[in-house]
């Protein structure tokens, strides 16, 4: 039976993430859903998640203060090709640095800076916190029945600054364009919570469980 893992690092709340994942895998038949902090439950993952809310130092923090656990799953994804997705902060620490608080080193298997939001019209508030309308940038399997105008829930400060424009797949206008999907490889990244974004949500997730890079 396949195996999915949400990769528990003290770094959020999983239980709607949980819940959403496993929903859609009983609705596609992809197996099992697990939220593990172990390694060995990684390493034998056919498919990972990284959730993560709060700072990006932080959530940095907490998951490699876990012994063994960064390194099963970058054994996993670099060198065994396994899908992964990361969640709002899981999204931002595939980025090479983020800059929030203190310059801090990321994954780096997704070029690009993670950069406190600036919006062009002053009225706008960060955080970026609410509903808003994805722009679809290219075509991807994780965005089969997905397209632009379609809503996600985000809440974040930060977004990651692309090195090469081709990792994006989508982004949303906040008076100025923030990143929403990343992917290169078998990595993607959303920068909205799926959990939370209803059925657009739902269907990145379904999307994400049957993906096969």
């Amino acid at each position: 039976m396949s195996l999915t893992v949400l990769v528990d690092a003290d770094s959020g709340n999983l239980h709607s993430a949980e819940k959403a994942f496993q929903r859609m895998a009983q609705e596609t038949g992809a197996g099992q859903v697990l939220v593990s902090a172990h390694p060995a439950d990684v390493a034998r993952a056919d498919r990972i998640v990284l959730p993560g809310d709060g700072a990006f130092p932080a959530c940095r923090a907490a998951l490699f203060e876990r012994s063994g656990l960064f390194e099963a799953i970058d054994q996993a994804v670099r060198i065994g090709g396994r899908p992964f997705l990361g969640i709002c902060i899981g999204m931002q620490l595939l980025a090479t640095t983020g800059h929030e608080h203190a310059e801090t080193p990321g994954f780096d298997w997704i070029g690009g800076d993670v950069r406190r939001i600036t919006p062009a019209d002053p009225s706008l508030k960060v955080p970026h916190m609410g509903w808003n309308d994805l722009v679809i940038d290219r075509p991807h399997p994780l965005l089969d029945g997905i397209a632009t105008g379609d809503h996600a829930y985000f809440v974040h400060s930060y977004h990651m600054a692309l090195h090469d424009p081709s990792d994006l797949l989508a982004h949303v206008d906040y008076a100025g364009p923030v990143t929403a999907i990343v992917a290169r490889g078998t990595v993607a990244g959303t920068q909205f919570h799926p959990e939370k974004s209803q059925a657009t949500g739902l269907r990145l997730i379904a999307n994400f469980l049957r993906w096969t890079p």
